[in-house]
């Protein structure tokens, strides 16, 4: 079972891609976000590094970063175990996989993205939840400044808590640009990290399987 989504959409004549004909990024969620006092940093910061926020090119700009860290960071104001809360009873208990849930973080070292792929299996004990579901909590966890290993824990503990399952397998790949881009600077690099709970821990055939069923075919 595999989720592989991919979505364009192109952009408005005369803009930069991603954003409206206001300049405002597609997706936004500016609610509990200090909008104003972001902008005044943004332009605290160009004056900083010597550049003049008031030039054309610049002029607008405050205002664009400030929005996409609302977009970036809304996760923050999102309860993801919502998202978990709505299942259904089914006597079915073998692995349930989906592979390949994309993802873009920050993180909160440099203030930096990192992006990549979430994998995540469980175990049901008697619940399962729509697909869709996990890549909305993949979404919601995702969306804020963190380290890839907290967000990892994160999202199995969520299935653990909300769904009672026998087993809990998470798999997060991420490349960090913290250090592709600078510092190191290892393009290729990927960080992978995984959080195993109830069968997948204590069970070798069960994590056997489940690492076969994420990796198998990519070997």
């Amino acid at each position: 079972m595999s989720a592989r989504n991919v979505h364009t959409q192109p952009s408005e004549p005369g803009t930069l891609d991603g954003e409206d004909q206001r300049g405002e990024t597609a997706g936004a969620s500016p609610s509990n976000i200090d909008l104003p006092r972001l902008q005044r940093a943004v332009r605290e910061m160009l004056f900083a590094v010597g550049e003049d926020p008031d030039r054309e090119g610049l002029r607008e700009t405050p205002g664009r970063v400030a929005r996409m860290y609302a977009e970036l960071f809304s996760g923050l104001h999102d309860e993801p175990r919502e998202h978990l809360r709505k299942f259904f009873t089914e006597k079915y208990d073998e692995v349930v996989l989906v592979r390949d849930i994309s993802f873009n973080s920050m993180c909160e070292h440099h203030l930096l993205p990192f992006m990549g792929q979430t994998h995540i299996g469980y175990i049901p004990n008697g619940r399962v939840i729509g697909l869709s579901k996990l890549a909305r909590v993949v979404e919601s966890v995702s969306r804020r400044p963190q380290v890839q290993e907290r967000m990892t824990e994160e999202i199995a503990n969520l299935l653990v808590s909300e769904l009672d399952a026998k087993g809990v397998a998470v798999v997060v790949e991420a490349t960090h640009t913290c250090m592709t881009i600078r510092g190191v600077r290892k393009p290729g690099s990927i960080c992978v990290t995984s959080a195993l709970k109830g069968l997948f821990r204590s069970n070798l055939s069960s994590r056997s399987e489940i690492m076969q069923l994420i990796y198998g075919d990519r070997r």
